[in-house]
Parts: structure tokens; C-alpha cells; sequence
């Protein structure tokens, strides 16, 4: 561990830092094919490793099945809890149990799936007390590919299932007048807040490099999040909407699209055209977060240990 620690420190300090220690780890490349040569590198590496843990799980499949049937089973409890709030009450805030099932369906996917890509994600700061972290760094992987597909938990399915059930169930039975941007608009929720979750991920795991440990931090913008953004916006005061929407944008999830499916107006009065813009958002929240991992693994100087 010492001369891996002393290796990581020479290659950070000279002009060689983007092999191995870089933000990716994924070797040297010319100037134009960089970028392209760390995400292939990326994304060989992140479905080697998948892949491996998967092979893994798949030995027994029994367990496997288990597993995902409680994951699903415990995650589904939240929309029994809702569907028990129903029973007492017409709507909750204007909107009906279909039309909140719309909500809950999409969040939970998108954070499902979110989840099962980079959720391991939350374990950097206990890699770096520990010191794990010092061996991904000389591997001719890419960091963020081996922190984010380590442990490899196919359980999570089980969120994503149950999520995309209630919301098959929800648009099944709603009375929406049903268009082409509609229909387009329902997958495209579901992609763009799985990778609203994801930049919010990976900036929780790049603030873990500075704070040492702020995985608490994290799950309170994602699971959290998801908690809220389960009911409808209008039961939240304006500020906590103003804040969800421009500080931290998960309002994009699923408040924005599903207002435009449902036919409703926004109580922050944005246009409805908003709605399209999630895929955007997404981007706009991702290009940060990866910046800042990596100005992160660029301060790390290991534990030292």
C-alpha cells in the first residue's frame, strides 16, 4: 500500500497524472481522442465488472429471486401507505390516487434505476477511510466506472419493477386525452430522471472527497427526494417548489412531465413547453457533477495508510 500511495502521488504531480491517478484512470490518450478513448475505456470497464458480480449473483438464482422480490416488496409499501391515505380521501391536493400513482410510478423507477447504476456510488467515503480507494487508483480502469459497478446489486431491479407496474397501472386507468408528445413523454420522464438522480449521485460522491463521509448527504437529495416528489406539488409551498425546481432541479423527475400529461398548470406558472426539457436538465446536472468528481479524485492524496 505504501509504494501504491507513493506511485499515486508521482503520477499526480507530473505530466503524467492522467495515467491511472487522472479523474478517469483510463491510461494516456492524444489530445482529440481523450475524452472519446475515457468513456469507451469507462464503459468497457463499468460492463466487465457488471458483469462479473452479475455471473456472481446469477449462481444462486433462488437467492437472487428472493432478493428482488423483497427489494420490490419493501419499496412497494410506500404506494401502500399512499393507496391507505386514499381510502379516507377523495384527492390530496387537487390530484387523484391514478394521477398521484403517475407520480410515485415514475419517481420510483427513475430512482430505481438511477440506483442500480451508480448507487454504490454512496460508498467513497468509506473507500477513502478505509483505503480501497488507494487500490482502484492503479487500476487501468476508470475511477468512477469501478466505484460505481463494484458490488453490483441486480437486486435493485426490484425498485424498477415495482415502479414501472404502478405506473403502467396509473396510465391504464387516467382519463387523459392521450397525444403523441404524451405518449413520447412518459419513457422520456423516466430515462431523463434516472439521470437527474444520477448527476446528483455523482455529486454526492464528489462532496464525499471533501467532507470525508456525507453519504447521509446524498441519500437525503435522492431518496429523499423521491419521497417528495412522490406527492403532488401542490400540497408544498411555493418556496420548497422554487427550490426544487431552480436550486436543485428534481422537480424535472416527474412534476414537470406529469403536469403536461395531466393536463394541468403548474403552480409556479412555467409554460408547458418545460416539460421537454428534462433530457436537458439531466445533462445540465450531469456535466457538473462530473467535473466536480473530477476536481475530487484530483485532491485526493490518499489516506496515507
Amino acid at each position: 500500500m505504501a509504494e501504491a500511495t507513493v506511485d499515486r502521488r508521482a503520477r499526480t504531480s507530473g505530466p503524467g497524472r492522467a495515467h491511472g491517478a487522472g479523474a478517469y484512470g483510463a491510461g494516456e490518450y492524444g489530445a482529440g481522442s481523450r475524452a472519446g478513448g475515457r468513456l469507451r475505456e469507462g464503459l468497457r470497464g463499468y460492463g466487465l465488472i457488471t458483469g462479473m458480480w452479475i455471473r456472481s449473483t446469477m449462481t444462486y438464482r433462488m437467492s437472487f429471486l428472493l432478493a428482488t422480490f423483497g427489494n420490490g416488496a419493501i419499496t412497494a409499501l410506500d404506494f401502500v401507505a399512499i393507496a391507505v391515505m386514499f381510502s379516507h380521501v377523495d384527492a390530496l391536493g387537487g390530484f387523484t390516487l391514478p394521477e398521484t400513482a403517475l407520480l410515485y410510478g415514475a419517481c420510483s423507477a427513475s430512482l430505481g434505476l438511477a440506483d442500480l447504476l451508480l448507487g454504490n456510488t454512496d460508498r467513497v467515503g468509506a473507500r477513502i477511510r478505509d483505503g480501497s480507494l488507494d487500490t482502484m487508483l492503479v487500476r487501468p480502469v476508470p475511477l468512477l466506472a469501478q466505484v460505481a459497478a463494484d458490488r453490483f446489486a441486480l437486486r435493485r431491479l426490484g425498485r424498477i419493477v415495482q415502479g414501472l407496474g404502478v405506473l403502467g397501472w396509473a396510465v391504464s386507468v387516467l382519463d387523459v386525452q392521450w397525444t403523441p408528445g404524451k405518449v413520447l413523454l412518459v419513457p422520456v420522464m423516466v430515462v431523463a430522471g434516472a439521470g437527474i438522480f444520477g448527476g446528483v449521485l455523482v455529486a454526492g460522491a464528489a462532496f464525499q472527497f471533501l467532507a470525508g463521509d456525507a453519504a447521509e448527504v446524498q441519500n437525503s437529495f435522492t431518496y429523499g427526494g423521491c419521497t417528495m416528489l412522490q406527492y403532488p406539488p401542490t400540497v408544498f409551498a411555493k418556496e420548497l417548489l422554487r427550490g426544487a425546481t431552480y436550486v436543485v432541479p428534481l422537480a424535472f423527475v416527474n412534476w414537470l412531465p406529469a403536469l403536461y400529461v395531466l393536463g394541468r398548470p403548474d403552480p409556479l406558472g412555467l409554460p408547458g413547453w418545460v416539460a421537454f426539457l428534462s433530457p436537458l436538465v439531466a445533462f445540465a446536472v450531469f456535466l457538473p457533477a462530473s467535473l466536480a468528481w473530477r476536481a475530487g479524485v484530483r485532491s485526493y492524496r490518499s489516506t496515507g495508510s
